[in-house]
């Protein structure tokens, strides 16, 4: 696709339906989990939706994605077909990574999803070695790496930065703070007032930007903003979009480490009930078109768990397979 160049009523559903697609997935592997029909680790990113679907508005299918555990958001906004995803989900041979990568390690090239890892802040150095690749190809490839305020908090992030401001390359750093690193509060953990002033310690080629992750408006003006810094040759962007997780860290976490009413107010504030009223006042669509919509992505969620149901498991052989090599 072709990175839309400014914010209008049209983008906005855009933004709105991938959002619509994020929650409806999101919310129907919870339910399987709750049923009992599906046994796997998941980090929701329930609230963190409008984030992903801005940065997906303004990227490019060739364009690379590095994202971490809590990534489903972002590989359907990057275009990861969603049975691909489930199937995976399920263990199934018909999945993104033929069922050995899991919710936590999930790639799928030709959607440009490179790496989704399960170590904390990981990709940052992995997206910086794409961006690298990148400049030395002049593909003219844009490279996110998307991770939590908690891994601004260790060594990779800072090498990860340094490199790439030193070489300028086409990076955009997306912290998507959600206010928790796991269980801690991002005052207890953090010495800076934001992640984004942390930028100016690698000098002019690099941009710090915060800006409030749940508005579409502000939050797809600055993703094209450092999406355009970066293809145009002009450096890296590091991008704090400001959120809150509407879970624990991982379903079946209770969270008593949030305050009751700090999560009542998360949830009177749903980004998604907030966007659909904003796309029916813009009149590019009505409550019954957008209801549609809903309706739409539950069906093609009921068809990729059948799709998963109905694939088989790897053979055994498939455990020497993908490898680097074998002993």
């Amino acid at each position: 696709m072709t990175s839309p160049k400014a914010y209008s009523p049209e983008v906005l559903l855009n933004i709105y339906r991938t959002a619509l697609k994020i929650r409806s997935v999101d919310s129907g592997v919870r339910g399987l989990i709750r049923s009992g029909n599906l046994m796997l680790a998941m980090h929701p990113p329930t609230g963190q939706e409008i984030i992903a679907a801005c940065m997906g508005e303004c990227l490019e299918q060739t364009d690379y994605l590095v994202t971490i555990y809590r990534g489903l958001h972002d590989q359907i906004a990057k275009g990861m077909p969603v049975k691909k995803i489930v199937a995976e989900y399920h263990g199934r041979v018909t999945g993104a990574c033929k069922g050995k990568g899991g919710p936590m390690h999930i790639t799928h090239r030709e959607s440009g999803v490179m790496v989704t890892t399960g170590v904390v802040g990981s990709g940052m150095p992995i997206a910086t070695g794409l961006g690298w690749a990148s400049q030395l190809k002049g593909d003219n490839r844009v490279t996110v790496t998307c991770f939590g305020d908690g891994a601004t908090n260790i060594g990779a992030f800072h090498e990860a930065m340094n490199l790439a401001a030193v070489w300028k390359l086409p990076v955009v750093f997306l912290c998507q703070n959600n206010q928790y690193a796991e269980c801690t509060t991002y005052e207890d953990a953090t010495a800076s007032k934001t992640i984004a002033e942390r930028a100016l310690a690698y000098g002019e080629n690099m941009v710090g930007v915060s800006v409030d992750g749940n508005d579409p408006e502000s939050m797809f003006n600055a993703m094209r903003k450092a999406v355009d810094r970066a293809r145009a040759g002009k450096g890296p962007t590091l991008l704090e979009a400001k959120t809150f997780r509407l879970s624990g860290h991982y379903f079946g976490d209770p969270s008593p480490y949030i305050p009751k009413e700090q999560m009542a107010e998360a949830f009177a504030n749903d980004p998604i009930v907030k966007v659909r009223e904003q796309v029916i006042n813009s009149g590019i669509a009505t409550a019954d078109e957008l209801d549609a919509i809903v309706t739409q992505f539950e069906k093609e969620f009921e068809e990729a768990v059948e799709f998963a149901k109905n694939s088989p498991f790897p053979e055994l052989s498939e455990v020497t397979t993908d490898m680097y090599g074998v002993a």
